[in-house]
């Protein structure tokens, strides 16, 4: 783990979020594909053992962990999927309703979002995407703090369950966290789902 004297939080995530990103993009090809189908497989029986209404899942880029097989799945299950849309800055996500074969727009960041005719959705499941996680459940995003808004708004309204989907080389001993984090509920890697504890 990265070493450094600063006791600065904000100093403390970005060396964190470095190590681990660092670690994420020295990943060979073969074991991504195989990691992405791994997902998939477990990630499909976790959504059918949990019924929701609507789950959101993510358009993997940079070096995250392939999300088109798991979106794939769901969608041959008949589960309603939606993708996250960055309405603007310091505010929680939309979730648009999207289905595998509907085009998307690059918006900001590189991100592939639905297109502003689609519908604006509630998912009660959300697959989120991290650059590090630990075993309670914390999770180090981007920084900026779109999900842990979006969750905070999702679940002072009902039940919203937060699963992290990551490589298992994302995993550190402890995620420096802020009052306003939104703990998941677990995290599901190439060696499958883990509750947090």
């Amino acid at each position: 783990m990265t070493q450094t004297t600063t006791t600065d939080p904000a100093a403390l995530k970005a060396a964190l979020r470095a190590e681990t990103l660092a670690r994420r993009a020295a990943i060979p090809p073969d074991e991504r594909a195989q990691a992405a189908e791994a997902v998939a497989e477990v990630g499909a029986e976790l959504v059918a053992r949990l019924r929701p209404r609507r789950v959101s899942v993510f358009v993997a880029i940079r070096g995250e962990i392939e999300t088109a097989p798991l979106m794939t799945r769901l969608h041959a299950m008949g589960v309603l999927l939606c993708l996250p849309v960055i309405a603007r800055k310091d505010a929680p996500l939309m979730f648009r309703a999207w289905a595998p074969g509907e085009p998307l727009e690059t918006r900001r960041f590189g991100l592939l979002e639905p297109g502003d005719a689609a519908e604006e959705v509630e998912p009660d499941l959300l697959f989120a995407p991290l650059a590090a996680f630990d075993a309670h459940g914390f999770r180090l995003g981007y920084g900026g703090g779109f999900y842990d808004r979006s969750l905070e708004k999702l679940r002072a309204s009902r039940p919203t369950t937060a699963v992290g989907l990551a490589f298992a080389a994302q995993e550190v001993e402890r995620v420096p966290t802020d009052a306003y984090d939104q703990r998941l509920d677990g995290v599901l890697t190439e060696f499958g789902y883990a509750p947090a504890v």
